[in-house]
């Protein structure tokens, strides 16, 4: 695997909902969006076009199994998919479920929040977050 020193994509040590041989996919520990996963290439590239054809069509497959598993689990208004990689320049993609009421809607996470989620809600949201791992591990295996 070609690892780029002080990457922190490429030093990753949290719990993987699942891992493979090209990728892993994590559930990210976000407090204002939970149900907030990863799909992570495991070398460090950094844009799509640095893969083959058949890495392209892999990784994207494994964007749209873990928005199905997040649609299904967190029953979102909307999933926002996202590649950015400005901060971290490898090759990562974001599945972020959104909610008319989530702290940033109907901008992006990364923009000024306009609201406060209530509590009740958030937590509510943790709770069926916690069963996502499982819901995604069930479509890569």
């Amino acid at each position: 695997m070609t690892r780029e020193p002080g990457c922190e994509l490429c030093n990753l040590a949290v719990p993987t909902a699942w891992a493979g041989d090209k990728f892993s996919v994590i559930v990210v520990d976000d407090a204002s969006y939970p149900g907030f996963c990863r799909v992570i290439w495991h070398d460090h590239v950094r844009e799509m076009s640095d893969l083959s054809r058949d890495d392209r069509l892999l990784v994207n497959e494994a964007v749209f199994l873990v928005e199905e598993a997040v649609r299904e689990v967190m029953q979102p208004l909307k999933v926002n998919v996202a590649s950015l990689g400005n901060v971290v320049p490898h090759l990562h993609w974001h599945i972020i479920p959104r909610y008319a009421d989530d702290a940033h809607f109907p901008a992006p996470v990364w923009a000024q929040a306009v609201r406060d989620t209530e509590p009740t809600i958030l937590a509510a949201r943790r709770a069926l977050a916690g069963q996502l791992g499982a819901a995604i591990a069930r479509r890569f295996t």
